[in-house]
């Protein structure tokens, strides 16, 4: 974990282990009919091993941008990008990290175990071995009894879980998650949090997450990253100092208020709040 994370609570990572991810100067133009636009512009970012980093800012602001230049689904205009040591397109390669976007993405006609399994079968993993990984990893976000399920017999909730446990599926040292939660109800987001905070105690991997609501920010991460209105910069890095452990009983804590509350500031300083989020309530 970075030294200004301020809490020990996610990280697991080996001394001297090389960090997830590494930006320098990353800038992102993409063409349009009426020219070119800068979504992103000098992004200069550190993610420690084992370390859970959120990127928080108003709608157009890149987050989404900067996670899939990450995870190279595309690629910066400028500056350099490196996934443990190596290029955004070795790191996929080598199957070093997991993605998650807001929508499960589940294949509707494979059951749950089979949804898991899709990574490893696409890379040639055994049956065997494909299966073992699979039960593993559904009692791992509690969803070991649903394993023959389809996911149309799921909650919305346990879809986002089976999501997590794909992302898991080849033990990737970063998951990539882009507002995973974003469509589910406000007790089940909050569960959710809870459990993504045990699943990636457990699995011990980095975490860049994108989000639009402070309070769930402040709940998961270690450290929140203010990004600006487009052309979006980082304006902010705001550690978050909390101690003991994760759980339900956290948000209801003065030191819970008093990060929602840093997070906010540091989000009028960038020049917007995000939409739906007001006085550190999740409103959407």
């Amino acid at each position: 974990m970075s030294t200004d994370a301020g809490t020990t609570t996610h990280s697991m990572a080996a001394p001297g282990a090389a960090a997830a991810v590494v930006a320098r100067g990353i800038g992102k133009t993409f063409s349009s009919r009426s020219g070119e636009v800068t979504a992103l512009d000098g992004i200069d970012l550190t993610v420690a091993a084992g370390e859970f980093v959120s990127l928080i800012g108003p709608s157009g602001c890149g987050k989404s941008t900067l996670l899939r230049l990450i995870g190279d689904l595309d690629q910066p205009s400028t500056g350099e990008l490196r996934v443990f040591g190596k290029s955004a397109q070795a790191a996929r390669e080598a199957q070093d990290y997991g993605i998650a976007f807001q929508q499960a993405g589940l294949l509707p006609w494979r059951d749950v175990a089979g949804n898991v399994e899709l990574p490893l079968e696409l890379h040639g993993v055994g049956k065997k071995e494909r299966a073992a990984r699979a039960a593993e990893l559904l009692t791992l976000v509690g969803l070991e009894e649903f394993a023959g399920h389809f996911p149309h017999q799921l909650s919305g909730g346990m879809q986002q879980r089976v999501a997590i446990a794909r992302a898991l599926a080849e033990r990737p040292s970063l998951l990539l998650m882009d507002e995973p939660f974003g469509a589910l109800d406000e007790m089940t987001r909050e569960r959710m949090q809870t459990e993504l905070v045990r699943i990636c105690a457990e699995s011990g991997a980095a975490v860049v997450f994108v989000t639009h609501s402070i309070p769930e920010a402040v709940f998961l991460s270690e450290r929140v990253v203010v990004m600006s209105p487009r052309p979006g910069r980082i304006t902010a890095v705001v550690p978050v100092r909390i101690a003991g452990e994760r759980t339900e009983g956290l948000r209801e804590d003065s030191s819970f208020f008093a990060a929602v509350t840093a997070v906010r500031e540091a989000l009028h300083g960038s020049g917007a709040i995000p939409t739906g989020t007001a006085r550190g309530v999740d409103l959407r």
